[in-house]
C-alpha cells in the first residue's frame, strides 16, 4: 500500500511539474478597421490567443427606392465575418491568419432602359490571408478589392501585457 502511495505522490509530482514548466500561451489584443474608399465604415476589435481563432459578423441591412415612382424595394443584408487568428507573437510582431466574407453594394448607381432607378448590385468577396505581419503598435494593410470599391482592412496587433 505504501508502493502505491509512494507512486501516487511521484505522478502527482511530475505533472504538478511539468504543468508548471510550460509557458503561458501568448495573448493577441488586435484591431481590424475596414476601409471603403479611404473612409472607414466597419470595424472589429477582440482579444484572441495565439493559436486560437475569433470569428464575428457584423450586419447591415439597406433598403433603395427603386423604380420610375421611386418605390421602396426589398432589403438588403450586407453581411461582413471575420475569423482572426494569431499565429506568432512576439514583443516587435504579430503574425495573423485572417479569413474574409464580405458582401457589399458595388458604387455605380444603375437604370433601366427607361430611365428609372435599380438597386446597387450586391458582390460577395471572399478572401484569406494566411500571415499578415503586423508590427507592434503600427498598422499594416490588406487590400481585399483594389476599385469600385476600393475595400482595405487595416489591421493593428500586439502582445497583450501577461496577467498573473
Amino acid at each position: 500500500m505504501w508502493k502505491t502511495s509512494i507512486v501516487a505522490v511521484l505522478l502527482g509530482t511530475s505533472l504538478l511539474a511539468s504543468a508548471q514548466q510550460r509557458p503561458a500561451q501568448q495573448v493577441v489584443q488586435w484591431q481590424l478597421q475596414v476601409m471603403r474608399d479611404g473612409q472607414q465604415i466597419d470595424a472589429f476589435e477582440g482579444t484572441t490567443t495565439v493559436g486560437q481563432a475569433r470569428t464575428d459578423t457584423h450586419h447591415k441591412m439597406v433598403q433603395h427606392n427603386v423604380g420610375c415612382k421611386d418605390q421602396p424595394a426589398g432589403s438588403i443584408d450586407l453581411a461582413r465575418t471575420l475569423t482572426v487568428s494569431p499565429l506568432q507573437a512576439d514583443t516587435n510582431e504579430v503574425t495573423m491568419s485572417i479569413e474574409a466574407q464580405e458582401t457589399f453594394e458595388e458604387n455605380a448607381a444603375r437604370q433601366t432602359d427607361t430611365g428609372c432607378k435599380l438597386p446597387p448590385q450586391p458582390r460577395q468577396v471572399s478572401a484569406t490571408h494566411p500571415g499578415l505581419k503586423v508590427p507592434t503598435g503600427q498598422w499594416a494593410s490588406w487590400t481585399i478589392v483594389d476599385k469600385d470599391p476600393n475595400l482595405v482592412y487595416r489591421v493593428r496587433a500586439g502582445v497583450e501585457s501577461s496577467v498573473n
